[in-house]
């Protein structure tokens, strides 16, 4: 097949050592030294890997001094600021072969302040954290510093954002600053000793879980990356959906999927996929524009798959306070109809457009999709079922970590072995003359033993339920074994010996890179929580998220859906400058608890991790909206496609990611919350029928082009079977009123776990104005003295009323009621009571929304008959 990626007057991709650059530059630092000065920064990257897999370990407490284990966030961004300043240079025109004088005055200096806390630490204790004359002058250096160094690593948004709100700590109480987010101010002592000193600003949470967390799932990216498991991931896509129509756009979709798991960085898996998949999809018919949009609409989305997500996921686990287990399956509902949507707007664009094929390979869809759902459910399977013989082995021995561990080897032993059977994969020219398409039945033995690590990972993680941070590094320490040993056994297998030196030399090459290149992926991440600290600091010191939440309940008039919108709105502008990580926290900081706040007040429970991967999922598409979506320039740097462009055919192709999050607001069953087996069955496969309904209407494509009323028509079903409930809600009410007099009479007759809405109303603490809250009262088991008592809700009747004396300290609702006045002139009331009544299932809307879909079907195939040009999709 001849190549029409060319076509005139079309810009010219970059080619591969400037896309690297780029990535580089963006991801892992675009200065690179030579001599003496990278050996030094290169030893240090590995001190740093190697220190952060000890810190993660079961033996840390044994190999590490209590000093340095209690001191781990301070080591960790000095390490990052330190990196920083060797590897980003201030400025364009700064040099990039050289570190001048100055950036290392300033990495050690910033290396310095960031371990203040550990090299003054008995000061600071018995000072009571507070930062004396001296400490806070250290403290204020070490916070320009980081902003500097963020600012280089980061870009400028990040630094100005960070500046504005320390600023605003500073000069709160200034005229200038407008009545409504007006404070008291904050002295330089006590504002240092809040970012600095204290675990409240900086050092806070964010770095805690990059410390702990994120560190060793990057280095476990980059680590299985340099085993090849990457090109081997691209490899078996291609392998397996090259040959469909529109096959390269599919292969790109899920080889970008399983990238994500190797990297959690929209640009570095654009470029990693896209030098690939890019060029093949130009070949068979795609656009500049819409082929690097497929590639950067499912390397974004890679950030929202499990078990690996983006570095937001995991500090979801200490802002939820749930575990990582819990974080996975909430998201995986979600991201899997993503990706699922994804494959299917890029069949309809090859079939509108009666796309030629790659190869000459007939394989029929059925069995290609058959084929991929049989080798996830395997997967899946044998991830769970590894439990039954490990548990088999610790039940009949004490030594069962040496035997496992004895068989985790000789299992990777073998399927290295028949890894070696096969010629190693190379990666493949895209501009070849010739495509040959790779066969799964070839390949797929070259890469078996790459699943090992994975399935160690999703063992310690899903099975064991162990701490995500101890899960990483037994896979990780897997994969130190395989990089230092795929090579040398692979020559013993094949007869090789004399190469066997010079394979081994190159296994520890391979080691040592993979933890040079985890290290540089980790130093925007670092600066990233670090700086976003100063925001979330900046938040608990002055109070500004209350007033935050009275800005927006006011400009929403209380509005959720309105509220959420803007929220969505905050997140994309405040990404086209900031990370994705750096916008989830300063984002979640700011509105998750305004947006739970809010619902209850407009009668909706909106679970916290819910609100939470709202704001995530609009963070990642800060990468693709223009006009600053990075991974949308990096597509266009690989297309030659026009950047601007791009992001705007990603961002159509990704609506879906904007649509989801509204819908599992309302409906949480998309989040598996409360949902069994069965109905988690039902649920995935009518929301996967509804993704991709709501994939054709907006694509104008179904069994051939739908006309307008069809379009409306498809969305109309999505939104039937997304939300079964607000059809049903309108034909018959979910609650019934009681009268708030008998509330309390109810709830000890009701059976456990019987839920109530109970709407509260009583005056503001602070402003005193009538504040509406609703609780979702759940019956709890039976306890000494009443249940109300037990829920803290102490109801007493005057007159026609049911007032609420103010719950005892530690009871289930004693936070909630913080912001009331229960001393006021006027009383906290019990206003309205509702209790669930019997209500025919809402899957039973299912049926008319599927009927109307069938018939939309009918209509179009009997259309598609008679237009002999039309093909059908």
């Amino acid at each position: 097949m001849s190549d029409t990626s060319n076509t005139p007057g079309e810009k010219r991709g970059l080619s591969e050592a400037e896309l690297q650059e780029m990535v580089a530059a963006s991801d892992a630092g675009g200065r690179n030294p030579t001599g003496s000065v990278a050996m030094l920064l290169a030893v240090v990257a590995v001190v740093w890997s190697l220190f952060q897999v000890v810190l993660a370990s079961p033996l840390s407490n044994v190999l590490l001094p209590g000093a340095i284990i209690n001191n781990d966030r301070s080591i960790h961004l000095a390490f990052a600021i330190f990196l920083a300043f060797m590897a980003y240079p201030a400025l364009k025109s700064s040099p990039r072969h050289y570190v001048p004088i100055q950036d290392w005055v300033l990495g050690l200096f910033g290396a310095f302040t960031a371990m203040y806390g550990y090299f003054f630490y008995d000061k600071i204790v018995k000072s009571g954290g507070l930062a004396d004359d001296v400490d806070k002058w250290f403290a204020l250096a070490g916070l320009i510093i980081l902003f500097e160094g963020a600012r280089r690593a980061l870009g400028p948004a990040m630094a100005i954002i960070a500046t504005i709100f320390l600023l605003y700590v500073f000069f709160g109480s200034s005229e200038i600053v407008p009545d409504v987010i007006r404070w008291k101010g904050a002295s330089l002592q006590k504002a240092m000793s809040h970012m600095w000193i204290t675990s409240e600003g900086v050092f806070g949470i964010a770095l805690g879980v990059s410390t702990k967390f994120v560190f060793l799932f990057v280095l476990f990216g980059a680590l299985l990356d340099k085993a090849g498991a990457g090109n081997y991931f691209i490899k078996m896509a291609f392998g397996a959906l090259g040959h469909l129509k529109g096959g390269p756009a599919k292969a790109a979709v899920v080889g970008s999927a399983a990238t994500g798991l190797i990297s959690g960085s929209s640009i570095a898996n654009v470029v990693t996929t896209g030098t690939f998949t890019i060029p093949l999809m130009k070949r068979v018919g795609f656009t500049s524009e819409k082929a690097g949009a497929v590639e950067v609409a499912s390397s974004v989305n890679g950030q929202i798959m499990p078990p690996v997500m983006g570095a937001a996921a995991f500090l979801m686990v200490e802002y939820v306070g749930i575990s990582y287990v819990e974080v996975i399956t909430h998201a995986f509902l979600p991201a899997s109809i993503s990706y699922i949507a994804l494959v299917y707007i890029v069949h309809l664009e090859a079939v509108k457009q009666n796309m030629p094929t790659l190869g000459d390979r007939v394989v029929s869809m059925g069995k290609t999709i058959g084929g991929m759902a049989a080798f996830f459910v395997g997967f899946a399977g044998l991830c769970y079922g590894v439990q039954y013989p490990v548990k088999a082995i610790v039940a009949v021995t004490d030594n069962s970590a040496m035997i496992l561990s004895a068989l985790i080897f000789l299992a990777y032993v073998l399927l290295l072995w028949l890894a070696a059977s096969v010629p190693d994969l190379e990666p493949d020219d895209p501009n070849a003359e010739e495509v040959t398409l790779p066969v799964v039945g070839e390949i797929y033995k070259a890469g078996l033993y790459f699943l090992l690590p994975i399935i160690v990972l999703v063992y310690f993680l899903m099975i064991e339920q162990k701490s995500p941070g101890l899960s990483a590094f037994w896979a990780t320490m897997l994969l130190f074994v395989i990089l230092l040993t795929q090579r040398p056994l692979k020559a013993i297998f094949r007869g090789n010996m004399g190469a066997l030196p010079a394979n081994f030399v190159a296994g520890v090459a391979d080691l040592i890179q993979g933890l040079i290149d985890g290290a540089r992926n980790m130093i925007g991440i670092g600066l990233a929580t670090a700086t976003a600290g100063v925001i979330v600091g900046t938040v608990t010191l002055t109070g500004v998220g209350q007033v935050m939440a009275d800005l927006v309940e006011f400009l929403s008039g209380g509005n959720l859906i309105l509220m959420l919108v803007m929220v969505g709105l905050l997140s994309l502008i405040l990404g086209m400058g900031l990370p994705t990580t750096a916008n989830y926290i300063v984002v979640s900081s700011l509105m998750a608890g305004v947006v739970v706040e809010l619902g209850a007040q407009s009668g909706l429970i909106v679970p916290l991790i819910a609100v939470h991967l709202f704001v995530f999922y609009f963070g990642i598409m800060a990468d693709v909206t223009p006009p600053v979506g990075l991974a949308s320039f990096a597509a266009a740097a690989v297309s030659g496609g026009d950047a601007i462009k791009t992001g705007f055919t990603a961002f159509f192709y990704s609506l879906r990611t904007v649509a989801l999050p509204f819908v599992f607001i309302f409906n949480t069953d998309l989040l598996l919350i409360d949902v069994g087996w069965a109905q988690g069955i039902l649920v995935f496969v009518i929301a996967s029928i509804a993704i991709l309904v709501f994939t054709a209407g907006t694509m104008g494509y179904f069994v051939t082009k739908s006309r307008i009323y069809e379009s409306v028509a498809l969305v109309f079903v999505a939104f039937m079977l997304f939300r079964p409930d607000f059809f049903m809600d309108r034909l018959q009410p979910p609650f019934e009123d009681l009268a708030p007099a008998n509330f309390a009479e109810r709830v000890e007759a009701a059976p456990v776990g019987r839920e109530f809405r109970v709407v509260v109303s009583g005056p503001d603490f602070d402003t005193g104005e009538l504040l509406d809250t609703t609780l979702l009262v759940t019956v709890p088991e039976d306890a000494e003295g009443s249940r109300m008592d037990a829920l803290g809700l102490l109801a007493v009747e005057d007159g026609d009323n049911i007032t609420l004396e103010e719950p005892m300290f530690g009871t289930p609702y004693a936070d909630t009621f913080q912001s009331y006045d229960f001393y006021g002139d006027q009383p906290v009331v019990i206003k309205e009571v509702k209790a669930p009544a019997d209500q025919l299932p809402k899957e039973l809307i299912f049926i008319p929304g599927l009927a109307l879909l069938v018939l939309i079907f009918m209509l179009q195939r009997a259309r598609a008959g008679r237009e002999p040009e039309t093909v059908p999709a």
